[in-house]
């Protein structure tokens, strides 16, 4: 008995969470405009996003502040954690503390206390300030996911790298980064799919005139919403969801031989 009211709990809460997700996918190949009306199966939608430039242009704006902040907050995380593991447990033990602020703060926090630096540093909003503030909260995951591989490492491997006549930079490409590459390659795309789904922080940082495809859809929706909102909503979902299964199985796939 104990067992099937936790399969009906389960299943309610599954339900509750993706039954609105599945209606709007579904909704995003109704032929009608009308949400409650199904006037059959169409594609139209989905093609009048190629054809919308703002839509386009939007698109753009989102994929390469994706891949611009993936690659420093990548880069950034994992030297700061190699960096770290030099330190006393209690040192680490704080900067982690500190590091964490964020993902544990609110959006809405962080989002602010940036539209005021740049302003206080008179800084125009737009591209550049969505980047740098994607940056900075994309950092965290990646440390999140490259610390406890780091911590897992035997520096001894390194230290014998290094008596047997291998430059630094030899014996860290050869004994530490391939066993912190699932960690990094994890942490990245994370941090890509984190930067990929902002809203309030890229709302706070971005000025007027420019938006990321999270930014359009409210704009749209204010506007009343369009059956191409949820052919884009659909997309950005499936992409997510796509990124978020290959994240958690690249642990588990990806294994570097060491030569």
């Amino acid at each position: 008995m104990k067992k099937t009211f936790e399969k009906i709990y389960l299943t309610l809460i599954f339900i509750f969470m993706y039954a609105p997700i599945a209606a709007l996918i579904v909704l995003s190949f109704n032929a009608s405009k009308s949400r409650a009306k199904w006037g059959g199966f169409t594609l139209e939608w989905y093609a009048n996003l190629l054809s919308d430039s703002e839509v386009l242009d939007a698109l753009i704006n989102t994929l390469v502040i994706a891949f611009i902040a993936t690659i420093f907050a990548t880069l950034i995380g994992t030297v700061t954690c190699i960096a770290m593991m030099g330190l006393k447990r209690r040192s680490r033990a704080i900067i982690m503390g500190i590091t964490n602020i964020p993902m544990i703060n609110a959006d809405i926090v962080t989002g602010i206390s940036l539209m005021l630096l740049f302003r206080i540093m008179n800084v125009s909003t737009g591209f550049l300030t969505v980047v740098l503030a994607h940056i900075t909260f994309n950092i965290p995951f990646v440390m999140l996911s490259v610390m406890p591989r780091m911590k897992e490492l035997n520096p001894s491997v390194y230290e014998a790298a290094l008596d047997l006549g291998a430059t630094p930079y030899t014996a860290f490409t050869k004994t530490v980064l391939p066993d912190l590459l699932p960690a990094i390659i994890s942490g990245a795309l994370m941090a890509f799919t984190m930067s990929l789904d902002d809203f309030i922080i890229t709302y706070f940082t971005k000025g007027s005139g420019f938006d990321t495809l999270s930014t359009l859809i409210y704009n749209e929706v204010k506007r009343g919403i369009q059956p191409e909102i949820y052919a884009l909503s659909a997309i950005i979902f499936t992409v997510v969801l796509l990124l978020l299964l290959f994240i958690n199985r690249v642990p588990h796939k990806l294994s570097i031989p060491h030569k």
